[in-house]
């Protein structure tokens, strides 16, 4: 079985986050990571070959980013995937879900090329971006069906069955193999990287692709082909002191709920 998981690198949510002069976000001069929800997908990808025990299983970790994109690929390796794959190119800067979902559609092809791919995995959304839509997206690209927002990823087979926990009910999906498979937070808790894991990354292969590689023509992507953009950004207004509300007289609590319904919270 051939599985590929999706890793996407984000800005790390605690540091100071920038965009560009184009409004598009800076992700070279600020630290990023794997997106923590995709580590539950590398952590299902993982568990789907553990738990076949005994087939010959290959997990690629696939990312398009810029260079520092690499580390997400990293991460993954070390939690036990077997290669990775980066593509990187200047002119995916600014690309969005639909640029981006050609690109990797154009590299699981070509990964898919000597042994083809059973199963693309990716997790609920990127923590940057939000979308949700990107495995969806892939899914029409590859002509593969799809089983989204999985909490629970059982397989038998060439079978995949999953339960999505709605707000009502849980629905309870089933798919053939090949299909695109996407994961929530709740699917399982993702491994730490053990030391052994770490160690052994440095030496697993990793490739770096272009899109000249991918047969992607430069103008199918970047921020002129998106259909959407950011006009106007503005930053987040310094944090100012609160309010102090004394309670010497017991008119405290007459303060307190003064002040919540004037914040309209009561």
């Amino acid at each position: 079985m051939n599985i590929v998981v999706l890793v996407k690198y984000v800005p790390d949510a605690t540091a100071d986050r920038q965009f560009e002069d184009d409004f598009t976000v800076d992700r070279v001069n600020v630290d990023g990571l794997l997106s923590e929800l995709d580590e539950y997908a590398v952590e299902q990808s993982l568990q789907i070959k553990e738990k076949r025990d005994g087939e010959e299983i290959t997990v690629t970790a696939l990312t398009v980013g810029p260079e520092a994109a690499e580390a997400a690929v990293r991460k993954a390796l070390q939690m036990g995937a077997d290669k990775g794959v980066h593509v990187v190119d200047d002119a995916i800067a600014g690309s969005d879900s639909i640029a981006t979902s050609l690109v990797l559609a154009k590299a699981i092809e070509k990964i898919g090329a000597e042994t083809k791919v059973d199963l693309v995995v990716g997790g609920l959304a990127s923590t940057d971006a939000s979308m949700s839509v990107v495995p969806a997206m892939l899914a029409e690209r590859l002509g593969l069906p799809q089983v989204t927002l999985a909490s629970v990823v059982e397989t038998q087979g060439d079978q995949i069955r999953i339960k999505r926990d709605g707000d009502v009910a849980t629905e309870v999906i089933g798919g053939t193999l090949p299909l695109v498979l996407s994961v929530t937070d709740q699917s399982g808790e993702a491994r730490y990287p053990s030391f052994k894991g770490i160690m052994a990354a440095k030496k697993k292969p990793l490739e770096t692709w272009s899109l000249a590689d991918l047969g992607v023509d430069a103008g199918q992507v970047g921020l002129g082909a998106a259909y959407t953009a950011v006009e106007e950004t503005a930053a987040r207004p310094p944090r100012t002191a609160g309010e102090i509300v004394t309670d010497e007289d017991g008119s405290g609590a007459k303060a307190l709920a003064e002040f919540l319904a004037s914040k309209k919270f009561i």
